[in-house]
């Protein structure tokens, strides 16, 4: 009886260590981030005449988890000032927000 006990006891501290040893496996931020943009910009007035539309949009998040468009880099005008009104101050949910932390991502929108 003493060693089915025993064996018992082994089992449940190797079956406890395995499962401690699991890596937790954690989301990346920025993709995260980038689906929430692809759906703020998603809806757009754009012409068949600009079907391709690209940017590199800088921003950082404030405390409250908002959008604060740095700089928005593209050869088309409109478009600066639709990423800026439809992203500027807009919350996004994640988990642990960076403040101050500045992103850089590629956007591309197309009619």
């Amino acid at each position: 009886m003493r060693k089915l006990s025993l064996v018992v006891v082994a089992a449940m501290l190797l079956a406890t260590g395995n499962v401690l040893a699991n890596d937790v496996v954690n989301e990346n931020p920025t993709k995260k981030l980038s689906v929430q943009i692809s759906e703020m910009l998603s809806e757009n007035d754009f012409s068949v005449e600009h079907d391709d539309l690209t940017a590199q949009v800088r921003f950082t998040l404030n405390a409250d988890g908002e959008i604060v468009v740095l700089s928005v880099q593209t050869e088309f005008d409109n478009m600066e000032g639709f990423v800026k009104a439809r992203l500027n101050y807009q919350k996004v949910n994640l988990a642990n927000v960076e403040e101050g932390k500045v992103y850089t991502i590629p956007v591309r929108i197309q009619a």
